[in-house]
């Protein structure tokens, strides 16, 4: 028997996701920028810095578990600053993140031809799949191509910022650089998303969502006995 399996709604992995995103994207940025007006560029560096850690901080006074993304983020964050600090250089603070995608690109892209994509470990990092599904063939050939997607999306990331960091203010840098990249990242996890429910549903490696009954009562239907907490 051909093995299935559900992944969670896009909304549920979203109300997950949000906070993290808030917190380690979204509340840096505006601090950056503020810190840029009123400290100039190594100030703002220091800020952006000193929130990682009292992020990190305020999580362990409070015996919450720390996010692993924030410790990542907190240890580049900590290397950029201590590289741009000892070169004096601001480019060099700009340069590191931007080498880093490219480096990223690099590793999905050779990741395809050794048959161990990239995206599946990703994957399985954020949604428990089965190992039974992983063999599957259809499924491997998908996370091949979608290694791919995300090589390109990466690679283009890296030379759209490159170019901006070279022709553009600092200001104009940083806030043009987030929208690139949470747009070519986040078009890449839409189509892999999308990509990977027709794909599944279609060779049956996805299993039919179950109808709830609160989905149902929203839409003014009444639940079948089948459903769980139907008449």
């Amino acid at each position: 028997m051909q093995a299935s399996f559900e992944i969670p709604r896009l909304r549920t992995l979203a109300r997950h996701a949000l906070p993290h995103v808030l917190e380690g994207t979204v509340v840096p940025l505006v601090l950056f920028l503020g810190a840029l007006r009123l400290l100039g560029i190594w100030g703002a560096m220091v800020a952006g810095l000193g929130w990682t850690y009292v992020a990190i901080g305020r999580r362990l006074v409070m015996r919450r578990p720390v996010p692993g993304i924030l410790v990542l983020g907190a240890v580049t964050l900590t290397a950029r600053t201590v590289v741009a600090l000892a070169s004096g250089s601001v480019v060099v603070y700009f340069l590191q993140p931007t080498l880093g995608t490219a480096l990223v690109a690099t590793a999905f892209l050779l990741s395809v031809p050794l048959g161990r994509p990239l995206a599946e470990r990703l994957a399985r990092d954020f949604c428990p799949i089965p190992s039974g599904v992983l063999a599957n063939t259809h499924v491997r050939r998908f996370f091949l191509q979608i290694s791919l997607l995300f090589a390109f999306a990466q690679m283009a990331n890296a030379g759209i910022t490159l170019w901006l960091l070279l022709s553009q203010s600092l200001g104009t840098f940083v806030v043009a650089k987030t929208l690139v990249s949470w747009t070519l990242t986040g078009g890449a996890i839409a189509v892999s998303t999308w990509w990977f429910h027709h794909s599944m549903r279609r060779h049956g490696i996805l299993a039919p969502r179950r109808v709830r009954v609160d989905d149902a009562l929203a839409t003014g239907s009444r639940p079948s006995a089948a459903t769980p907490g139907g008449a």
